[in-house]
């Protein structure tokens, strides 16, 4: 291709990327697309929120019986809320309330992303997002995670600004979904605002409970955290890929079977039940580990926001790689740490975030063929299948070795390098 082609191809192409007529309309054709594939894609890709999440208000609104307060529940409490305004149309329109409800909070976050147009070099990461919501596919929008996402990014743009109102949001999307505690924890160890940070996270955590407590939860408001430990081996967790093999070969007595309890599939076979109980401790202890790791890179000069980000990546790596579940709707999590590793960055702040973006946006295009399409070569151990599955979880260690080594490294950066 001749340069002067090339020259006015890539001006062209800049000058696109940058209209936020553009950007706008890229983000409502992004989304037509995903709530297409998750109402009449192959793999039933909406079927939590049309069978398990509809059914639990259905429960609620019709017989008074509510998860999290009457009985014990996987999740925070605080999740209830998007399910309840999901509902609030009817829940013969339940699905269609629930993918409106993400677009309009991917919204406001993509809005508040680019500085609603006064920003423009927050452009690419825009950009970046959206490539990443297409890659992973309909599960970017299916779960109870597509709503903590949004309040995720808007946390970690204005977290170094409004340290306050970011703890905030993060503190009620872990009342949704525990991961973004792993963003509360990096903000801790790096910001030197934290006393705000922890007193505002303890502030509205005591708030929710109060009012499940008032609503008659008892205990229940915390059996999120007893139920998850109970689980055995999800089939896509890093940790089952052994067993998967085996399942494959027919070796070991390993098989895959449906938990009609958890309703999800896991692993069996010699030496599960053991991992099982093991691999949360593990998770704990790589917890400390990373925090030790970022305690330090504060304490010997590195610069805030130069250990914030690859921290906050490290946590929330950890999470997903050495973890029981595995569920593909975990890799949603990443894009908040990456978002705020590439805002960071472009601001010369730390290590250069190119690598962990192209990591994710492959590890989110090796899940979308994992799930939904081909879940069930999944579910049937088939050997092509599992070397998708293996090599996207040996991405997530790579990702994971990558920022971990970042935390360590941070610092031997400079402000404004």
């Amino acid at each position: 291709m001749p340069a002067p082609f090339r020259e006015r191809v890539s001006a062209v192409s800049s000058e696109v990327t940058r209209n936020p007529l553009a950007a706008w309309f890229a983000f409502v054709l992004v989304h037509l697309w995903l709530g297409f594939l998750a109402l009449f894609g192959p793999g039933l890709p909406l079927g939590d929120v049309t069978l398990v999440y509809r059914f639990w208000m259905e429960q609620a609104l019709d017989f008074g019986i509510w998860v999290g307060i009457d009985t014990m529940w996987v999740y925070p409490v605080v999740a209830l809320v998007p399910m309840l305004l999901a509902a609030v149309a009817g829940l013969e329109m339940y699905a269609g309330a629930w993918l409106s409800m993400v677009m309009i909070l991917n919204a406001v976050a993509f809005g508040v992303l680019r500085g609603f147009g006064r920003d423009r070099s927050r452009t690419q990461v825009a950009w970046w997002w959206l490539a990443f919501l297409v890659l992973l596919g309909p599960i970017a929008v299916g779960r109870i995670d597509s709503i903590t996402v949004p309040l995720a990014i808007v946390a970690v743009v204005i977290l170094s600004r409004r340290p306050r109102s970011a703890a905030a949001l993060l503190t009620i999307a872990t009342w949704i979904k525990v991961w973004p505690a792993a963003i509360l924890l990096a903000a801790v160890v790096a910001l030197r605002s934290r006393r705000e940070i922890v007193s505002t996270a303890a502030l509205v955590s005591l708030a929710i409970v109060a009012v499940a407590l008032l609503l008659g939860s008892g205990a229940n408001v915390f059996s999120f955290v007893t139920e998850q430990t109970a689980r055995g081996l999800q089939i896509e967790a890093p940790v089952s890929t052994f067993w998967m093999w085996q399942a494959s070969f027919g070796l070991g007595g390993a098989v895959v079977y449906y938990d009609r309890q958890i309703l999800t599939f896991q692993v069996g076979g010699t030496g599960v039940d053991a991992v099982a109980a093991l691999i949360t401790p593990i998770l704990g202890i790589a917890v400390v580990v990373i925090t030790l790791l970022g305690i330090r890179a504060v304490r010997v000069g590195a610069p805030y926001l130069a250990v914030l980000a690859p921290l906050a990546l490290a946590l929330t790596a950890a999470l997903i790689a050495i973890n029981k579940v595995g569920s593909p709707q975990y890799i949603t999590w990443l894009a908040a740490p990456v978002i705020l590793g590439i805002v960071t960055s472009a601001a010369g702040y730390g290590h250069s975030f190119r690598t962990p973006a192209i990591l994710t946006l492959v590890i989110a295009a090796l899940t979308q063929l994992i799930y939904p399409y081909l879940y069930g070569l999944i579910i049937a151990a088939d050997p092509a299948m599992l070397l998708v599955l293996t090599g996207r979880n040996i991405l997530l260690f790579v990702l994971l070795g990558w920022a971990v080594f970042a935390v360590a490294t941070a610092w031997q950066t400079e402000e404004g390098d």
